[in-house]
C-alpha cells in the first residue's frame, strides 16, 4: 500500500503544480488538461479534432466548443482545416502555449531529469513499466483510455 500512497502523493503534487500554472495564466483546470492532451497528441503525430478532444476530456459538444473558443481567444490554440479533408477541423497548439509551459514547467522538468540521472537504465525501465501499468489500471477503472 505504501506505493499506492506514494503515487497518490505524487499525483496531488503534480495536480497542485498544474493548478498554479492554470491560475497564473487565467486557465480552468480543464483548459490545462486540454493543452496537455493536445501536446501529447502532437508529440505522437496524432491529429486532434474538437470532437476527439471532447471525447478525451469527456465533455459534451457545447462544453468542448466553449473550451476551444476560450483557448483560441487566449492565443493558445488555433483551429485549422485538415489539408487532406477540408471538411475536418483540427486543433493545433500555438507557440505561445509551448512558451508559457516551458517557462513554468521547464525548471521542474529539468529537476526531474536530473533526479532520473541518479538511476541506472534498468531501474528507469522498471519505473517506466510500473507507471505505464498503473496508468492503464486507472484508465480502465474510469472506463477510459
Amino acid at each position: 500500500m505504501r506505493l499506492v500512497h506514494l503515487l497518490r502523493g505524487l499525483t496531488v503534487e503534480l495536480d497542485l503544480f498544474g493548478a498554479e500554472f492554470a491560475a497564473r495564466n487565467g486557465l480552468h483546470p480543464t483548459d490545462l488538461r486540454a493543452l496537455i492532451h493536445l501536446l501529447d497528441a502532437a508529440r505522437a503525430g496524432e491529429v486532434v479534432t474538437p470532437g476527439r478532444l471532447g471525447e478525451a476530456l469527456r465533455l459534451n459538444s457545447a462544453g468542448t466548443t466553449g473550451l476551444v473558443d476560450r483557448l483560441e481567444r487566449l492565443g493558445l490554440i488555433r483551429r485549422e482545416r485538415d489539408p487532406r479533408d477540408r471538411r475536418k477541423v483540427r486543433l493545433v497548439v500555438e507557440e505561445r502555449a509551448m512558451e508559457l509551459g516551458q517557462g513554468f514547467f521547464g525548471g521542474l522538468i529539468g529537476d526531474l531529469v536530473t533526479e532520473m540521472g541518479r538511476f541506472d537504465p534498468a531501474e528507469l525501465a522498471t519505473a517506466r513499466h510500473f507507471l505505464e501499468a498503473m496508468t492503464a489500471v486507472v484508465a480502465a477503472a474510469r472506463g477510459g483510455s
